[in-house]
């Protein structure tokens, strides 16, 4: 056996399982990280993953797969980068279980992430999110948790991964009615609702009729739906929606532009950046940035704080001597 093999295994085993205690959707990115590496690896050497050798995973052929990715396999830079991360965590294990390799580790990890421009994210306005909540038929079953599950996206910002993970027990609508969710970190927070979203949720768990534990929006064998699935269904509406709001057309609507909606509106009533962290469960204050840089209401009032001028310049003269001297070179 090669010394690549138990040098993943401990990597997956000891570092990510036992001790970082990493999450399923950790270990499974990382994992195909790395199935993606050797597959590449073994086609570039022509031999199979099991005989593949710590030495083989330089820096050169790291870059090379990097490059795969982005040219071959049409991946993004950010894709591009958390493989990186990925390889990243791995070399940063070996360094202690692999000393001899010392000068092979530190060139890896001096790989450096790819920059990338940042786009200014996307919202819906107050009427778009209108528009969106009201296109499902709720005649039918599916139009009635799709309308519950639009609002509550709209209304407390949740993950994808935490609205299907959301379960009955989850939901309190009692006085000072909230959700309880189990969000990105391991970290669980509670996120008020609105009275239309309360009423909207008792009627809905009415006629959903499931165990404590059952998700609290089933697909209709009552299992949780799948991200893929939620996707489907926010664009089935918005492109509903699109007729009665066509500003919607021209919007890539997303489950995450839900979120990004929540965090907007929350802004724009004014807000603390910080409680809308604590809202939205960021890792730090700083992630909530990105909306200050999106909003324009708040650069044009700004603005208007600036008082206007005359328009009339005057031309710089050097208040010294030596100054002026310096002007003539």
């Amino acid at each position: 056996m090669s010394d690549l093999a138990p040098l993943l295994q401990g990597f997956f085993t000891d570092k990510l399982m036992r001790q970082r205690q990493a999450s399923p959707h950790t270990i499974a990115a990382y994992r195909d990280t790395f199935k993606l590496l050797l597959s590449f690896c073994a086609r570039q050497l022509r031999r199979p993953p099991a005989r593949l050798g710590l030495a083989d995973l330089d820096s050169t052929t790291i870059s090379a797969f990097l490059q795969h990715l982005q040219t071959e396999r049409g991946n993004t830079t950010s894709t591009r980068n958390a493989r990186l991360a990925a390889v990243h965590s791995f070399f940063r294990y070996t360094t202690v279980h692999a000393p001899e390799h010392a000068n092979l580790i530190a060139r890896v990890l001096a790989i450096p992430p790819k920059r990338f421009d940042r786009a200014i994210v996307s919202w819906l306005t107050g009427p778009e999110t209108d528009a969106l909540t009201d296109a499902p038929d709720r005649t039918t079953w599916t139009g009635r948790r799709d309308h519950a599950l639009l609002l509550v996206a709209v209304h407390t910002g949740l993950r994808v991964s935490e609205l299907t993970g959301l379960t009955l027990t989850d939901v309190h609508l009692g006085p000072g009615a909230h959700l309880r969710c189990h969000g990105k970190g391991r970290k669980d927070r509670c996120t008020p609702l609105t009275s239309h979203t309360t009423k909207v949720l008792r009627a809905w768990l009415k006629e959903h009729h499931g165990q404590p534990t059952d998700p609290l929006f089933p697909t209709r064998r009552g299992t949780p739906l799948s991200r893929d699935a939620v996707q489907r269904l926010v664009a089935k509406h918005a492109t509903t929606a699109a007729a009665s709001c066509p500003t919607l057309a021209s919007k890539t609507v997303t489950p995450h532009t839900l979120r990004h909606s929540t965090a907007m509106a929350l802004l724009h009533a004014g807000v603390d950046t910080s409680v809308i962290a604590l809202w939205l469960g960021h890792e730090t204050a700083d992630t909530t940035q990105i909306y200050l840089h999106a909003d324009m209401t708040i650069k044009e009032r700004a603005l208007a704080r600036i008082p206007p001028t005359n328009g009339v310049h005057s031309r710089y003269s050097a208040p010294d001597t030596l100054l002026a001297y310096l002007d003539t070179l």
